[in-house]
C-alpha cells in the first residue's frame, strides 16, 4: 500500500488539514450544487467525489459495527465513515493518486506525474493560488482509477461482500463518467479531454449486454459507412481489411460457420447471420464502387470499363445470391408482418438504388475508354454493358417506386428512383413525389425534394434534355401503356399502404 503522504524533495510531508465542509448532494443528473466548473480546485471537489452513496434497494449497507454510530457512508463498509472528516479525504486522495502512477500510469503514460501532483492543490494556500487545477473529470478519472488497485483499508474493507467487488470504486467510476459528460468532454476537441477520454474508457468493462449491443451497433455504423457513401458520394471511412468479427459475437469469423448451402435459416443465429451476410456483402460492394467512382481521376477521365463491368458483375451476383431470401418476396404466402416488410422494402430498396447510382456516375464521367477515344463509342462490349446498367437502373426505379413505405426507411432510395424516373419523363416518379409530399410534415427537406422532382419531370415532358454520356443510350419516352406494363412488371404485389 502506498503511504498517505507525498514526497517533496525526498522528504514526507503530511497533507494539510482541511476544514470540515458540507458534504455536497449528489444530484448530477440534474446539475451540480454547488456548480463544479473548470475552476472548481481539487478540494472542493472530493465533497463531491467522496459524497455520501446514495442508497439502491440492490445494495444493502454492511452490518454496523459496535461502537460508533451509523454513517451515511456505511454503505461502503466499516472504515467508509471516516470520509466524513476532509483531512481524511486528501489522505485518501494522495494515496490513490499514487496507486494511479505506480500501476496504471506504467501502462497508460497519458500524464506527468510531477505536474500532476503539483497541480492537485490540496494545500489551502496551492489551491488560492493563480496556477490553474487540474481538469475536475481528469481527477475523478485518475481516483476511480486508484480504487480499482488500492489495498487501502478502507478500500480493503469495502470488498468484504459476496461479490468481492467495492461499491466504492464502482461509484467513483460512475461520478468520473458523470463529470466528464457534465463538462462536455466528449464534445470540446481540447488536450485535457483527449486524456481523460482516452483513460476513462476502458475504466469500466461492458457487461455482456453493453457487449451485444456493441456488436450491433459496430454493424450498423459498418453498413452506413458503406451505403453513406455510395449515396452522398464520398470516400468511406473504413476498409475491408479494418475487421474481421463475427456478425453474431463479435468474435473472429470461423471459415464455413454459415449454411455454406443456402438452405432456409431456423435458428435466430442463424437468420440474423443471412441477413447480415446479405448486408455486408452489399456495402463491400458499395464500398468498392466509392472507391473507384469518387475521385478525381474518375471524374476527370470517366469509368475504366474493366471497373464499370466488374460493378455489373458484383450486383449480378448479389441479387442471384442474396435477393430472393432478404428482399421482397414474389408471393406474400407465410408470415409477413410490419417488420418483415419493413426489413425486406430496405433490403431490396438498398440493392436496386446501387445500380441506380452506378448509372448516374456513368452518365456524369462515361465510360474512360470512349472519352480517350482508345474504343469507339459503338464498341459491342461498352454497349452491352451501357445497356445493362440502364436496364437494371430504369428497373431498380421502378420497384423502389413500388415500395410504398415512409421515407424514415426509404428516403434516400426515393429520391434517386424517382429523380431518375423523373430525368426520364416516366409516369412512374408519381408515387416518389407522393410519397415526398406526404411526409414533408415529418421530413422538412422532403417538401422540396418533391418540388424538385416535378419540376425536372415537367423539363423532361418538355424535351429538355436530362443526360449527359447516357443521353443517346436513354429511349425514348414511352406512351402512358407502355409505361404501366413496365411498372407492373417491376412492382412487387403492394398489400400495404403508407
Amino acid at each position: 500500500m502506498v503511504s498517505p503522504s507525498i514526497l517533496d524533495n525526498g522528504a514526507a510531508m503530511a497533507p494539510p488539514p482541511i476544514p470540515n465542509s458540507q458534504n455536497l448532494p449528489l444530484g448530477v443528473k440534474y446539475g451540480f450544487y454547488p456548480h463544479i466548473t473548470l475552476a472548481t480546485t481539487t478540494r472542493e471537489l472530493l465533497s463531491y467525489i467522496f459524497a455520501p452513496p446514495e442508497l439502491a434497494e440492490d445494495h444493502l449497507p454492511l452490518p454496523p459495527v459496535a461502537g460508533r454510530s451509523s454513517s451515511s457512508y456505511d454503505l461502503w463498509g466499516d472504515y467508509a465513515y471516516r470520509l466524513e472528516n476532509d483531512n481524511f479525504k486528501a489522505e485518501f486522495t494522495l494515496d490513490l493518486v499514487e496507486v494511479f502512477f505506480q500501476i496504471v500510469h506504467t501502462r497508460l503514460p497519458l500524464l506527468n506525474p510531477a505536474h500532476f501532483r503539483d497541480r492537485l492543490q490540496l494545500s489551502p494556500s496551492t489551491s488560492s493560488s493563480a496556477r490553474e487545477p487540474l481538469h475536475p473529470a481528469l481527477v475523478a478519472t485518475v481516483l476511480a482509477w486508484g480504487t480499482k488497485f488500492s489495498e487501502h483499508p478502507l478500500l480493503v474493507a469495502d470488498r468484504r461482500r459476496p461479490s468481492h467487488q467495492s461499491l466504492l470504486a464502482k461509484t467513483l467510476i460512475d461520478r468520473a463518467r458523470d463529470l466528464a459528460e457534465a463538462l462536455k468532454v466528449h464534445r470540446i476537441p481540447k488536450t485535457d479531454h483527449v486524456v481523460i477520454g482516452l483513460l476513462i474508457e476502458p475504466l469500466q468493462s461492458p457487461d455482456p449486454e453493453s457487449r451485444a449491443m456493441m456488436v450491433f451497433a459496430w454493424w450498423m455504423a459498418c453498413f452506413c459507412d458503406a451505403y453513406a457513401s455510395a449515396y452522398y458520394r464520398r470516400k468511406p471511412v473504413l476498409d475491408d481489411e479494418d475487421y474481421d468479427i463475427d456478425f453474431y459475437t463479435g468474435d473472429p469469423v470461423i471459415a464455413g460457420s454459415l449454411d455454406a448451402q443456402g438452405g432456409p435459416l431456423s435458428s435466430p443465429r442463424e437468420q440474423l447471420e443471412g441477413y447480415y451476410g446479405a448486408a455486408h456483402s452489399l456495402a463491400r460492394t458499395a464500398r468498392s464502387m466509392s472507391r473507384q467512382l469518387w475521385k478525381p481521376v474518375t471524374d476527370a477521365e470517366g469509368i475504366p470499363l474493366e471497373t464499370l463491368h466488374g460493378f455489373t458483375v458484383a450486383l449480378s451476383q448479389w441479387r442471384d445470391e442474396y435477393l430472393s431470401s432478404v428482399g421482397v418476396p414474389s408471393n406474400f404466402k407465410g408470415e409477413w408482418d410490419f417488420v418483415s416488410a419493413v426489413s425486406s422494402c430496405a433490403s431490396d430498396a438498398t440493392y436496386h438504388v446501387m445500380w441506380i447510382i452506378l448509372f448516374n456516375a456513368l452518365d456524369d464521367f462515361g465510360v474512360r475508354e470512349i472519352n480517350n477515344h482508345s474504343m469507339e463509342p459503338t464498341n459491342a462490349r461498352i454497349e452491352e454493358v451501357k445497356r445493362k446498367v440502364l436496364e437494371e437502373a430504369l428497373h431498380g426505379a421502378l420497384r423502389i417506386s413500388g415500395l410504398r413505405l415512409d421515407p424514415a426507411v426509404m428516403h434516400v432510395s426515393c429520391i434517386q428512383a424517382g429523380t431518375l424516373l423523373a430525368r426520364m419523363g416516366h409516369d412512374g416518379v408519381k408515387p416518389c413525389i407522393d410519397g415526398l409530399e406526404q411526409y414533408s410534415y415529418s421530413y422538412e427537406e422532403a417538401g422540396a425534394q418533391a418540388l424538385e422532382m416535378q419540376r425536372v419531370y415537367q423539363q423532361a415532358l418538355a424535351g429538355e434534355p436530362q443526360f449527359s454520356h447516357m443521353g443517346v443510350s436513354v429511349p425514348a419516352r414511352s406512351s402512358p401503356g407502355e409505361e404501366d406494363q413496365e411498372m407492373e412488371e417491376a412492382e412487387p404485389a403492394r398489400t400495404w399502404g403508407r
